[in-house]
């Protein structure tokens, strides 16, 4: 496993080693023991998986009060995966950093608490699997609208559909106020 920096502090990009054969593939997504040597965490609280087609874009979301930290993979399909810092005491409070996330490559992206997180599928379709290091709790989570041009994020390709939620989203400067300030 190798784990990759990126230039926002506690962001990460997860490399595990995968095993090809004329059979396809095996990858171990998650190890307690290879995380803990990491400095990952190794509990996680809950586990979800999307599937949408391509064009589609979730996100921005976040959850405060309890913020959870997120491990993502696509196991099928091709992603344009996004974190934004929403730490307000953070050197880099409202940037973002991005990358492809694929069966292909494996990837993974380890985005701590005191992010929003979000994903425009790049193929027909794609499967998103996440572990969560906090239960979702509806009544304390956040939307950041994916277009906000404080943020400024370059997906690569327009989205084709969008869930009214997301649509109506709020900028970042109107949410700043009740983000946590923690680091």
């Amino acid at each position: 496993m190798i784990v990759q920096r990126t230039p926002i502090d506690g962001l990460l990009v997860i490399e595990p080693q995968a095993f090809e054969d004329e059979r396809g593939y095996l990858v171990e997504t998650w190890s307690r023991d290879r995380f803990r040597a990491a400095g990952l965490p190794t509990e996680f609280a809950q586990d979800n998986v999307s599937r949408s087609a391509r064009g589609v874009l979730r996100g921005l979301h976040f959850q405060y009060g309890r913020p959870q930290g997120k491990l993502v993979t696509t196991p099928d399909g091709e992603v344009f995966d996004v974190a934004v810092d929403l730490r307000r005491a953070s050197p880099t409070f409202g940037r973002w950093w991005g990358c492809t996330l694929s069966a292909a490559n494996h990837r993974q992206l380890w985005i701590p608490p005191g992010f929003a997180h979000g994903f425009l599928v790049l193929s027909d379709h794609a499967l998103v699997a996440y572990k969560c290091t906090e239960p979702y709790d509806p009544a304390a989570q956040g939307t950041i609208l994916w277009n906000d041009p404080d943020i400024g994020i370059d997906w690569p390709e327009q989205p084709r559909l969008i869930s009214p939620k997301d649509r109506a989203a709020r900028p970042l400067r109107a949410v700043a106020e009740w983000l946590p300030a923690g680091r």
